[in-house]
């Protein structure tokens, strides 16, 4: 997480969300829970170590937390996801624009 305490709130999100592997981790979690194992999997068999980092990142930030059948999102995590669907509408339609840069 950041060490940057005057840090922006929006710009503390996007440095941990910008971290690879994050959102992929959020994305697989948006229908419901996954063990350790079946999300490393899910992510293309990502590091251990790595899925440890991103997951503890999101604990932190309440995005994500681990229940007795898996890890899953949180009623704020479920919101940002909804945020995040929004965005991708966005940039699906915006997708001609988004080549060009």
């Amino acid at each position: 997480m950041s060490d940057n305490k005057s840090a922006r709130p929006i710009m503390v999100l996007l440095d941990i969300l910008g971290k690879r592997w994050t959102l992929r981790i959020m994305w697989e979690l948006r229908n419901g829970p996954f063990t350790f194992r079946a999300l490393q999997e899910s992510c293309d068999m990502l590091s251990p170590t790595t899925l440890n980092n991103r997951l503890s990142d999101l604990k932190k930030l309440e995005i994500v937390d681990h229940q007795p059948d898996g890890y899953q999102l949180t009623a704020k995590g479920l919101e940002l996801a909804k945020i995040m669907i929004g965005l991708t509408k966005w940039a699906d339609k915006e997708a001609t624009l988004l080549a060009r840069s």
